[in-house]
């Protein structure tokens, strides 16, 4: 049978406002709900930013564990990834909350430009990120905006910094980064193949093209994220109701695709993470 396919959902990102789109989740209540519809859905992965009361973003250990202990609670097993994103603070603080050991983090391993500003990752601050993952037993997603940061990733691994066989995201369609290029995206799943043969991978289209890459994915074997924090300005236009409804566009091009839509058992051993609670 074709192999399973993961879907992560990503249910709020660091930039939109709820003026902006009344769907996207900024209270802890909220995001646990909008993540457990997702998951009702088919989502076994989420991926994590919290907000503070007033729509701002924050690295806050506390703000992530009251919706980590709701995710916990109402979706079992769901593979919780916190984001260590440059948005939710500065230095070491971005890494503050992964003493409270999720499933997963994500770690880019190099700087990248965004559409306003440098989305910056230094090399003391990405191998302190990644030795506090290996200590607490928190698997990296390696999230790769350009190649190199694919090659960072394969170098780090062989020098003990990221345990295990590596997951990867490609990050295609962030303006001034990596464009949804078929060709490009083909080079780096073949790339990738070839350096790290036993590694997993999602794909990770941003705006308008985003259904474009979970298709590429789904055919090339990989997996698939999809969420408001990549959509929020496509919802506006198109009026998509919730992450629930992005995650069921994911699950019928699987259905399409002739993929299955892999159950938060599945999702856990084919990223060789332990068994959900």
């Amino acid at each position: 049978m074709p192999q399973p396919c993961i879907i992560t959902v990503a249910i709020t990102g660091s930039l939109p406002q709820k003026k902006d789109n009344p769907a996207v989740p900024i209270t802890p209540v909220e995001q646990v709900e909008s993540t457990h519809e997702a998951f009702e859905a088919g989502a076994t992965l989420v991926h994590l930013h919290v907000r503070n009361d007033d729509g701002s973003t924050t690295s806050s250990p506390d703000r992530f564990a009251q919706v980590c202990e709701g995710i916990r609670k109402h979706c079992p097993g769901m593979i919780v990834q916190f984001s260590t994103g440059g948005r939710s603070g500065t230095g070491r603080e971005r890494g503050l909350h992964l003493a409270l050991r999720p499933d997963m983090a994500s770690l880019a391993t190099g700087s990248v430009n965004f559409p306003s500003r440098i989305y910056e990752n230094s090399p003391e601050l990405v191998e302190w990120l990644a030795a506090e993952m290996r200590d607490k037993g928190i698997k990296p997603e390696i999230e790769v905006f350009d190649l190199s940061m694919l090659f960072g990733a394969v170098r780090m691994q062989k020098e003990g910094l990221i345990p295990g066989n590596l997951h990867v995201q490609f990050v295609m369609g962030i303006r001034n980064a990596m464009p949804v290029d078929r060709d490009v995206f083909d080079f780096y799943v073949k790339t990738l193949k070839r350096l790290a043969p036993e590694a997993t991978w999602t794909g990770a289209g941003i705006g308008r093209e985003q259904m474009t890459l979970a298709r590429w994915s789904l055919e090339q074997g990989g997996h698939c994220r999809t969420g408001m924090e990549d959509n929020v300005r496509i919802n506006r236009e198109t009026l998509a109701a919730s992450n629930a409804a992005l995650v069921l566009e994911v699950v019928r091009l699987c259905d399409e695709v002739g993929r299955p839509v892999a159950t938060v058992g599945q999702a856990r051993q084919l990223l060789g993470l332990p068994p959900g609670a």
